[in-house]
């Protein structure tokens, strides 16, 4: 292999695996967020 096959195919992998485990991590951020749901508050006037 010379240092350009290597050099594209590191950079590729590279690109990929990044795009990858960022694809993943948004998964399991609905997955958490889903599991976990945010509680939010209204606050009325009325209240008061």
């Amino acid at each position: 292999m010379d240092d350009w096959t290597f050099g594209w195919t590191l950079a590729l992998f590279g690109m990929g695996g990044t795009l990858l485990m960022l694809w993943i991590f948004s998964v399991l951020i609905i997955l958490l967020r889903k599991i976990f749901p945010v509680k939010t508050e209204i606050k009325s006037e009325a209240k008061k």
